[in-house]
């Protein structure tokens, strides 16, 4: 052993041994003895290992280095946190139903739009007679709307938070009566733009000229010049009347439906049987031979006149050919579309129509309300103020809702232009008629 000892600790001795031979004698072991003789530690020095336990307190002293670094750049600022996996939620969209016909794209108009700047608005258009609906006493309103576009059948149910009316809620001449459905987003709490309390009292025209003949009343003959008009409930009051020619209309017409010019007693006779087999009630006014028509339409605070001249000799200047001009908008114009849009606790869009008579005289002879007709040069104009003015109605609701939450739902009172006087809400006894009166009877005015 002595002998091996002295041998192997020779270093030409082992260098002159074959390749592979005695390599267990350089594996590297574990035990705290190794083989290894000096001469090989000489020649293959092996790097300094660290023990276990300075390696264990090397990485938990890194780990809390860390963790104080990173500490520090968030409290500074410097991390970044845009890559957040948790997004914010967009607030949900608010719901505008538009009741209009196909040809007008509404939605356009509402592009871009935000409500109180952080509420997208979708757009759900569809005319009265493609509408159905259900309203519950705090489930709100249900709208059903089936539609075709484009030659497909649309079916959506959803729950309107506005609506802007377009159309005729009542019309005799198109035998369509969806005053139901006014009476349905009534019940289901609906602000819409007119409001619903205006637009149901304007489906009987001579409700809403004895709201002019009030105005008429305050204001006077010169400052109001007010057409004479008689109403007759049916046709058994239709006798006589004192002035020949004269324009009779039968109920609740539009677009120069249902109005003849009666010219003698005898033809006066004949138009109040045709009254009495349309069972409904009529009026009657002097025939006023006119220069032109005027139109004073009201958006907002937007006001435009028109002059409206008859090219085909027809005694109705909407009927036939006529030419249309922008006219200037006088204070006299003004205060018309002002003291009628104050009617039914303010009306946000509405148009007065007067004859101008040959001898110089103006007349006025009707008002309108948000479902008139768009005329001139600047319809495009006059449908982008639409939608400003409803996105403001809607900001309005939805700042109100966040400074003064209920939880009741009553009657809800309609959001008034500032120009409008605002008037109190009707009486429980009002709200609680569970219908529209009959066709051909009076109402009387709350």
């Amino acid at each position: 052993m002595n002998f091996l000892r002295r041998r192997l600790s020779d270093s030409s001795f082992v260098a002159n041994l074959p390749n592979g031979y005695m390599m267990d004698l350089q594996r590297p072991d574990n035990s705290t003895s190794s083989p290894v003789s000096p001469a090989m530690e000489r020649k293959h020095p092996q790097p300094p290992q660290p023990s276990q336990s300075s390696s264990t307190g090397t990485s938990i002293f890194s780990s809390i280095s860390s963790a104080m670094k990173q500490t520090t750049q968030a409290a500074a600022g410097l991390i970044d946190h845009s890559t957040s996996p948790t997004p914010p939620v967009a607030p949900k969209p608010k719901i505008l139903l538009v009741i209009d016909d196909a040809h007008t794209e509404w939605a356009k108009y509402f592009q871009g739009k935000k409500v109180n700047g952080e509420f997208d608005i979708r757009v759900e258009q569809a005319e009265f007679s493609e509408l159905n609906l259900a309203a519950y006493v705090t489930g709100g309103c249900m709208v059903d709307m089936q539609v075709m576009r484009n030659g497909t059948k649309v079916v959506r149910s959803f729950k309107p938070d506005f609506v802007l009316i377009r159309q005729h809620a009542y019309s005799m001449a198109l035998g369509e009566d969806f005053r139901s459905l006014i009476i349905g987003l009534q019940y289901g709490g609906i602000h819409t733009v007119n409001s619903l309390y205006s637009i149901y009292n304007f489906c009987s025209k001579p409700w809403v000229f004895s709201q002019l003949i009030k105005i008429f009343s305050s204001l006077g003959p010169e400052k109001f010049p007010l057409v004479e008009q008689t109403f007759f409930p049916s046709h058994k009051q239709m006798v006589t009347t004192p002035n020949f020619p004269v324009v009779v209309k039968l109920g609740h017409a539009h677009a120069g439906m249902g109005k003849v010019k009666v010219e003698n007693q005898h033809d006066f006779r004949d138009m109040a049987s045709i009254v009495a087999m349309a069972r409904t009630y009529a009026t009657s006014e002097p025939f006023i031979d006119s220069k032109y028509d005027i139109r004073i339409q009201k958006i907002g605070n937007n006001y435009k006149a028109y002059m409206r001249t008859s090219i085909s000799g027809n005694w109705k200047a909407n009927t036939g050919s006529a030419m249309l001009e922008q006219i200037a908008m006088t204070e006299r114009y003004r205060l018309w579309a002002d003291a009628c849009a104050e009617m039914f606790g303010g009306l946000d869009i509405c148009a007065v129509k007067a004859v101008h008579s040959k001898d110089g005289k103006d007349y006025i002879i009707e008002v309108m309300d948000s479902s008139m007709p768009l005329i001139g040069e600047h319809v495009e104009e006059d449908r982008q103020l639409i939608a400003d003015l409803v996105v403001s109605k809607m900001t309005q609701l939805v700042t109100t809702a966040g400074s003064t939450p209920s939880p009741l739902r009553p009657w809800p009172p309609q959001v008034q232009p500032q120009s409008v006087k605002t008037q109190p809400g009707p009486q429980l006894a009002q709200l609680s008629q569970p219908r529209p009166p009959p066709q051909g009877t009076v109402v009387w005015d709350p």
